[in-house]
């Protein structure tokens, strides 16, 4: 296990300071805002230790309210709003300067019996072991700036394998272009079996690469000036259980964007071909004026 994903599980084990509140941190880096992987998946292991057990998280409702303050403890309230025969309801809101940031509704549910379908098909793509790591198609981008290569060489909690084009690539390539964006993702340990913390980890995961997509239809790419982007809102639903530290499919697409939003979905198939998970969020995309210009008439 390398050290960032030692890091990240370390993050994830919140401290309870009073009945169903609990506190949390950021990594020791600093950047401009806390990751919303990050909070999604905080406020999730917080109310996960509200609920019995026998009681799997089936669905999650979340908004981004406010940028987080890495610098400073965030703290989780949770609101137990319903625990009946066989679900279990929580509200769970994330505070920093005394005003919140992120709040979530997360639904627990016993295991039942029931039907069985499945309409959705994984995507025909290479398997992960055939295709480079983020860091290696990063590099090739990169060249030899110094700055990039430094952060480059650090370890990730996540192994990602891209099998489309990554966002800098696309903006200087148009023929890759696409709103289609499949990425294989796995965490590279040994992972105990706790099924709330795979969940927890598909949860962090999930926010990495779904405002990438919509970038993506557009040619855009992070590290311009004139490009800006947030998550605003992001629900996902757990369809069977999962092992995060096995190799996921997150096939992605973005179906609209306009009045700088941009919608994005994503399902996470197992190698299996079982879909695991679907996600769809809505992101905040601005750019600069000039730039929507030119993006428009492309």
């Amino acid at each position: 296990m390398n050290s960032a994903l030692k890091e990240l599980l370390d993050l994830l084990d919140l401290e309870q300071i009073e009945l169903d509140i609990f506190r949390g941190r950021s990594p020791e880096e600093r950047i401009q805002r806390v990751f919303g992987g990050q909070v999604a998946a905080q406020a999730l292991v917080a109310a996960g230790r509200t609920v019995p057990s026998d009681r799997m998280v089936h669905s999650l409702h979340a908004y981004f309210i406010r940028p987080g303050d890495p610098a400073v403890p965030i703290v989780y309230n949770v609101e137990r709003v319903r625990d009946g025969r066989s679900f279990a309801t929580r509200r769970i809101t994330a505070i920093q300067h005394g005003k919140a940031i992120f709040s979530m509704s997360a639904s627990f549910h016993v295991q039942e019996p029931g039907v069985s379908h499945q309409a959705a098909r994984m995507p025909e793509v290479p398997d992960p072991e055939t295709l480079p790591t983020f860091q290696r198609r990063m590099l090739d981008v990169v060249g030899e700036d110094p700055g990039w290569r430094e952060l480059l060489s650090r370890p990730r909690p996540v192994d990602a394998r891209y099998v489309n084009a990554l966002t800098w690539e696309a903006a200087h390539d148009p023929a890759l272009v696409s709103a289609e964006n499949n990425v294989w993702f796995r965490y590279d340990a040994d992972l105990p079996d706790d099924p709330l913390l795979h969940v927890v980890l598909a949860a962090y995961a999930s926010d990495f690469t779904l405002v990438d997509t919509v970038l993506l239809a557009h040619g855009l790419a992070w590290g311009s000036s004139a490009v800006s982007g947030a998550s605003l809102d992001h629900a996902m639903w757990f369809h069977r259980p999962f092992r995060a530290d096995e190799w996921l499919l997150y096939a992605q697409e973005s179906p609209w964007s306009g009045a700088a939003r941009g919608l994005a979905r994503g399902q996470m198939f197992t190698a299996a071909g079982d879909l695991a998970v679907s996600v769809v969020q809505e992101c905040l995309v601005r750019v600069s004026p000039a730039l929507h210009s030119d993006v428009t008439k492309s």
